[in-house]
């Protein structure tokens, strides 16, 4: 709660009416009370569910260790992941993102077993794209299950809302049954499994990472406006960890603890169903900033994956090639192709530091094709 709200409203309300008021918005933000906004579940530091996965000189954790920044310089970007992997999971966290000019920046969050299943990992991103001043953020979400990597699911969006002010929550639920990507409360997609993707249904235990990096080959404009280092440094600051799920050894895939229980508990909560409400918040968001999607991608796919629930209504906006008929207002023209490889550090990374050759070279490759 903004007190200074409260402080302006003050002089014309009654002592009752104001001791009501702060009733019934209490400050939440203590030390006392680490709680997550949207979904009231407990957060945790860095030092309980983290490690550095590369150029932890580019890591900047707070003093109580509740948040964390990572940098991008000439000399490398950074990542972190989680110390453990999990068998279905709800991974979380506000995220503010870099200011200013980030022209070939990308920022992920996302959950991937690649260092354990080199040839069928599975994985479910969020990847923010930078762009050129004056232009919105945008980012896409994908799954990637068993090793599908040319059959990637992939979705772009645009903000609704300048991401680099604020502190937004994304979250992705990974259940047995479901996918849900969240921005705060708002549902963005939802992926039911369907029994004929098999394997394509990410399964497999994964780990969630945070990076930053220099993606100036692909990300901004095809390539075209890249990262300008006399910005440098560039960084996006994360708090209020969540990491929620049946923590497993992902070599021998056994549960430490009871999964079948977890998993259970997992499905039972708020979050893993939409809610009427919800859903109507998701359609409006895909109707109006959405700009690709691979359901509607008839080139790429005759016939639409399994899990596809083809919507009339979003159907109606998009070509065959799975863009928008007509170019979305986004303050300027977003027509480019993107085209890239992924690359991240190995297994090797995970329990110590790395220094990468560049900040060309850091990070990871995200998934995008060719974009409105």
């Amino acid at each position: 709660m903004d007190y200074r709200v409260l402080s302006s409203v003050s002089k014309s309300i009654t002592p009752f009416s104001l001791l009501l008021l702060l009733y019934i918005f209490p400050a939440a933000e203590t030390a006392a009370n680490m709680t997550y906004k949207a979904f009231n579940l407990p957060t945790i530091t860095f030092e309980e569910g983290y490690s550095p996965l590369f150029s932890d000189f580019n890591i900047e954790r707070s003093p109580d260790d509740r948040s964390f920044r990572l940098l991008l310089n000439k000399f490398s970007g950074s990542g972190v992941i989680s110390t453990e992997y999990y068998n279905y999971g709800f991974f979380s966290a506000r995220i503010k993102l870099p200011a200013i000019y980030t022209a070939g920046i990308v920022v992920a969050f996302y959950t991937s077993n690649a260092d354990t299943f080199e040839k069928n990992h599975d994985e479910l991103d969020i990847e923010f794209l930078g762009n050129v001043n004056g232009q919105p953020w945008r980012f896409q979400t994908n799954m990637y299950g068993n090793g599908s990597v040319s059959r990637g699911r992939e979705e772009r969006y645009r903000m609704w809302f300048d991401p680099s002010k604020d502190f937004h929550q994304y979250s992705i639920l990974w259940t047995p049954k479901n996918i849900i990507f969240y921005i705060d409360e708002t549902p963005l997609r939802e992926i039911n499994r369907h029994p004929a993707m098999g394997g394509d249904f990410p399964a497999k235990p994964m780990a969630l990472y945070a990076t930053i990096w220099d993606a100036s080959s692909w990300a901004t404009n095809g390539g075209k406006a890249k990262v300008d280092y006399k910005y440098e440094p560039f960084a996006t600051e994360l708090k209020d960890l969540v990491l929620e799920g049946c923590i497993v050894d992902p070599s021998e895939q056994i549960p430490s603890t009871n999964c079948t229980d977890r998993n259970a508990k997992l499905l039972a909560q708020d979050y893993s169903n939409i809610t009427p409400e919800r859903r109507n918040n998701m359609k409006f968001f895909r109707e109006r900033y959405m700009y690709y999607s691979y359901c509607y991608d008839n080139l790429r796919y005759p016939v639409p994956p399994p899990e596809c629930v083809i919507v009339q209504s979003e159907r109606d906006l998009f070509r065959d090639s799975g863009r928008l008929r007509q170019k979305m207002k986004f303050g300027g023209s977003h027509s480019h192709t993107q085209s890239h490889r992924k690359h991240r550090p190995g297994r090797s990374s995970r329990r110590r530091n790395k220094v990468a050759g560049g900040a060309s070279k850091s990070g990871r490759r995200g998934s995008a094709a060719a974009a409105m």
